[in-house]
């Protein structure tokens, strides 16, 4: 007889800027086991609960090079997607311009441009090797998800006095609330 071992699945705090993890490289995942597939859950819920389109490991503190995404809207049904050791490997010359956020750098949005179609390689939860080829949201969202495995924010695509404005904002937010931590 088989042990089934369940976990609770977990909300965890998505690291804000300025925090320096953001800013780190993530590693490839070499075996998907129980840590990774418990992450993946917790990345889910993580989202869900955020609410947000993406979610990259790193955001939650932990340096793998894995991404959650569900690019559905409204009462869609929800269609989550796992991309584990994800690579652009091709992108389009067309270009698009959009609002884009990020639940680490909470209530700021800018335009970005991107690429409006991506193709990407990536395993999946079971360890299979997969392309896709995305536009529209999801193309955006790899796009954005996989910067952050890369240690890239969004904001780095914006103008340098505009991110020099939002990380200054975000830096003193930082120092505030750890000030208010050490008396309270």
């Amino acid at each position: 007889m088989r042990a089934i071992t369940y976990f609770a699945r977990m909300i965890r705090p998505i690291l804000q800027l300025p925090d320096p993890v953001l800013r780190k490289v993530s590693t490839p995942v070499q075996k998907i086991d129980a840590e990774i597939k418990k992450l993946i859950e917790d990345m889910f819920e993580t989202m869900y609960d955020a609410p947000g389109v993406g979610l990259a490991a790193v955001q939650i503190g932990v340096t793998k090079r894995v991404v959650t995404i569900d690019a559905t809207r409204g009462d869609d049904e929800k269609k989550p997607m796992v991309f584990i050791n994800p690579e652009i490997i091709s992108a389009s010359d067309e270009k698009d311009s959009k609002e884009e956020g990020c639940l680490s750098i909470a209530e700021f949005y800018e335009e970005v441009e991107r690429p409006s179609e991506v193709k990407v390689r990536y395993m999946d939860e079971k360890g299979k090797t997969h392309e896709i080829e995305a536009d529209g949201l999801l193309a955006r969202a790899l796009q954005h998800e996989i910067d952050h495995l890369n240690g890239v924010l969004f904001i780095d695509h914006i103008s340098k006095l505009k991110r020099d404005r939002v990380t200054k904002k975000f830096t003193k937010v930082a120092k505030a609330n750890k000030r208010a931590a050490i008396v309270g």
